[in-house]
């Protein structure tokens, strides 16, 4: 397991490029932390890495943010998810099983439903 420690926005946002360089199609990031901790600043150097265009925000209120680039980057906030199981979250499987990168902030909210296989961020 490797260990990255980062101090600020920029920092960060640095160490995520860094990590995308070994992420594939189909990659799920579970993102942990407290409020404030990055989670969003890591996602954001995974867009810049991805060469994604234009403002990337938390999706709080929609819970997944949709963003086109070189991969395509599925951004899920599960701060708001209860009693999340696999019967009422099918509809993550095209996410998780697709294309594309998915990125999951607040992971810890959907932990029983994320797939196999999927990286934790702390």
């Amino acid at each position: 397991m490797a260990k990255f420690v980062t101090r600020s926005e920029a920092e960060t946002r640095a160490a995520a490029k860094e990590f995308a360089k070994s992420l594939v199609p189909g990659s799920v990031i579970a993102l942990v932390g407290d409020l404030g901790a990055g989670k969003t600043a890591f996602t954001k150097g995974l867009a810049e890495f991805f060469e994604i265009e234009g403002d990337v925000s938390s999706p709080t209120f929609t819970i997944v943010n949709e963003y086109n680039g070189t991969l395509d980057l599925y951004h899920f906030d599960a701060y708001r998810l209860e009693n999340v199981d696999a019967d009422n979250c099918d509809w993550m499987d095209d996410y998780f099983f697709g294309d594309g990168i998915c990125i999951i902030e607040w992971a810890q909210n959907i932990e029983e439903v994320l797939p196999r296989g999927y990286i934790k961020v702390k």
